[in-house]
């Protein structure tokens, strides 16, 4: 059970850490490509989604190949096979639903309200900040909560580059497999359980948020 409670624990500390990181990281993207029109935007939004459509395990050995000692950056990270490579595994497979999510949030906001902001003086940062931001705000917690569900559920990179080490690198969706390989079927019902729960009360979540307002319905109408 200590070990379990371990699994559960250090899951959701990796999955929060990852998901802040790349939440951090996928707000700028995704308002930039909500927002601006350049040349080669297309490509840009198709490399950053790659992860949705590649096995999982072969991002792993793409980021093996790119973080090793003697990978493709030649450069000693010492993040293979720690806490650190979890991370950087549920951040990568996790950041293309964050961006897509964003994305949309920010492009259902209107342009005309942010350049009526501007008209009054505004910076940029105001605007986004007290337009921008606000009006795409549930938009972004979904994203938020997707990516922390992605990332608590990564199995196939992770085990790639950080292994499934218990007490060290173990995550719940690894430990479910090692119980289930074990013959520790009581073990993995409890851990499937738990697993089951947080991805219900995700997409629960996400339903809720994307319902219209009251206010909204009564527009549309």
């Amino acid at each position: 059970m200590e070990e379990t409670l371990q699994v559960i624990i250090a899951s959701l500390s990796w999955a929060l850490l990852s998901t802040l990181l790349t939440f951090a990281l996928a707000v700028p993207l995704s308002l930039m490509l909500a927002r601006c029109n350049f040349r080669g935007k297309s490509v840009v939004s198709t490399l950053f989604s790659l992860p949705m459509v590649l096995p999982p395990t072969a991002v792993g050995f793409l980021l093996l190949q790119l973080l090793a000692d003697d990978g493709w950056m030649g450069l000693d990270f010492n993040i293979l096979f720690s806490w650190k490579a979890v991370i950087v595994a549920c951040s990568v497979m996790s950041f293309p639903l964050v961006v897509r999510t964003a994305r949309v949030s920010f492009e259902s906001v209107d342009p005309q309200l942010e350049k009526v902001a501007l008209t009054l003086g505004k910076s940029k940062w105001n605007v986004f900040c007290s337009v921008t931001f606000p009006l795409a705000s549930k938009g972004l917690l979904a994203a938020a909560i997707l990516g922390f569900t992605r990332a608590l559920g990564e199995f196939g990179a992770t085990v790639t580059i950080a292994g499934n080490i218990p007490g060290r690198t173990q995550t719940l969706a690894s430990a479910i497999y090692s119980a289930q390989q074990g013959g520790r079927d009581g073990e993995a019902t409890v851990l499937l359980v738990i697993a089951l729960t947080v991805g219900f009360l995700a997409v629960f979540l996400t339903e809720w948020l994307s319902r219209p307002s009251s206010k909204e319905r009564k527009r549309d109408a």
